[in-house]
């Protein structure tokens, strides 16, 4: 399938991932609607820094993916649908789980369901490495069996197994993509690069860490997002769930004595108890494998850790980006 001249849907548009879809998708030729949470301020999210060009493109809904009616009406006259709206934070999810059942499982029920009724030529649903928890064996593929290891990854376990029986009843034309750890410039506070980068910009000295041990399969967004495009071409992954990794792994405790090097060097790591997951939850391993994805479209990463990671601490220095993080908390 071809995206150049397709009407898409972006839904968590206005967040990290969902933001530089949307600009991809731009580049690629789409008429892009992007879907952005309802909220009595008017914003658009990370849209709202977006230059007034691309802004200009841009079809603006604002809704609430819990809501059946609102997300039918954002597709109608839609072919393509990229679903990324959801509540990715773990800590959150311990002591608000309903709330991820409510925005990550009935959100895709209602995009899968509004896309069957409205004949949408095709769907990808935005799953997430921590469906596997802590690898029972690497390179982990499509495969690998699934852990919930949180409240956030059974959500997202039952949101990938609410689109895959759309697909099994209905022949609904979708694939569940699913990118290991995701970085760059815009992600939010609650991830490990953010809070390094923001604390160690701010001055400060003793950087605030959990466990530093896990390690993870990091992509740079920019990455990310044309696999994500790269997957919507390929009629062959119909049916399928595709990761989006680099295949690669690196410590948490690594990243950030890396950053340190990079920004200062005199500062020390420091544990944070409260930012430990229980010791049941933590996933300790995660090293994707990319050779589906590989296969089926040619996508492979054009950066390399080590650029990604400049870029995205030369987006942190600029101060009106700074500004927006708040590195003296801790937020879940």
């Amino acid at each position: 399938m071809h995206l150049s001249g397709k009407k898409v849907l972006v839904t968590g548009a206005d967040g990290f991932i969902g933001s530089h879809l949307v600009e991809h998708l731009l580049e690629e030729g789409c008429k892009v609607k992007a879907f952005v949470y309802y909220n009595s301020f008017n914003s658009w999210g990370w849209l709202d820094t977006l230059p007034t060009d691309k802004l200009k493109q841009l079809e603006i809904f604002a809704g609430d993916i819990r809501d059946p009616n609102g997300v039918r009406e954002a597709m109608k006259g839609t072919e393509v649908v990229f679903h990324l709206a959801a509540l990715i934070a773990i800590p959150f999810s311990y002591h608000s789980p309903d709330s991820y059942i409510d925005t990550n499982v009935k959100g895709t029920l209602n995009i899968v369901q509004g896309a069957k009724d409205l004949g949408i030529e095709r769907v990808l649903v935005t799953s997430t490495s921590e469906v596997y928890g802590t690898a029972t064996y690497i390179p982990i593929n499509e495969n690998h069996p699934r852990q919930p290891q949180s409240p956030y990854s059974a959500s997202k376990i039952g949101a990938d197994c609410i689109a895959e029986s759309f697909y099994r009843s209905f022949n609904l034309p979708l694939t569940i993509v699913r990118p290991f750890n995701t970085y760059g410039p815009r992600q939010s506070a609650r991830a490990v690069i953010p809070t390094i980068i923001s604390q160690l910009l701010n001055g400060m000295n003793e950087i605030q860490l959990g466990d530093t041990i896990p390690t993870r399969d990091l992509t740079f967004v920019k990455d990310t997002v044309k696999g994500f495009a790269a997957i919507a071409k390929s009629d062959l992954l119909i049916g399928h769930d595709c990761n989006i990794a680099s295949q690669s792994e690196i410590a948490v405790g690594d990243l950030a004595q890396e950053l340190i090097n990079q920004i200062n060097p005199s500062a020390k790591i420091v544990t944070d108890n409260t930012r430990m997951r229980p010791a049941n939850s933590e996933v300790f391993r995660l090293y994707g494998s990319n050779e589906k994805i590989k296969e089926h479209t040619g996508w492979t990463p054009e950066y390399t850790l080590s650029q990604g990671l400049k870029e995205t601490i030369a987006w942190f220095r600029q101060p009106a980006n700074l500004s927006r993080y708040k590195a003296d908390i801790y937020n879940i």
